[in-house]
């Protein structure tokens, strides 16, 4: 008997259909989102509007101060978290979600002031933590200043 009939393989007939991408970002630990490392305006917004709860509005808030203090401040995401920059000179801050809070963390700034409240382990690096309804923008304004005129962090 002669069979002409094209096979095939079982491994090819049993292969998953590919899955649909989620329109949602995923939300790791403390909530913070997991958006893919880019360059820009996009990538910073889409980290925005991912941000759970309140903490979607203090995102919001912080990019707008910032953007209004340093006019054409660089913007990126790496490690899941936004930073601002001045091109050429280094990132100068960054912020992340966590569960109760927002951690902002200004880069090779120790000298901020008044300096912010957060040590870290780095010698040059200052962290502010915002809680609900806790955003002094008019002191979170200063240290921009101040932090967006100094030598940045390269990474």
């Amino acid at each position: 008997m002669d069979d002409k009939t094209p096979r095939t393989s079982a491994k090819v007939a049993k292969k998953p259909a590919a899955k649909p991408a989620s329109a949602e970002p995923v939300l790791l630990s403390g909530g913070n989102p997991q958006i893919a490392k880019g360059y820009g305006d996009a990538p910073v917004q889409a980290y925005i509007a991912a941000m759970p709860g309140w903490k979607s509005d203090v995102g919001c808030r912080l990019d707008a101060i910032i953007v209004r203090t340093v006019p054409g401040v660089s913007k990126a995401v790496k490690w899941n978290s936004p930073f601002y920059g001045i091109e050429g000179q280094g990132w100068f801050l960054s912020f992340h979600c966590f569960t109760k809070y927002v951690k902002v963390a200004f880069f090779r700034v120790a000298s901020l002031r008044p300096v912010p409240a957060g040590e870290s382990k780095h010698k040059d690096v200052r962290y502010l933590d915002i809680y609900e309804d806790q955003l002094d923008e008019a002191q979170f304004t200063a240290w921009v200043k101040q932090a967006s005129q100094l030598p940045g962090e390269r990474m």
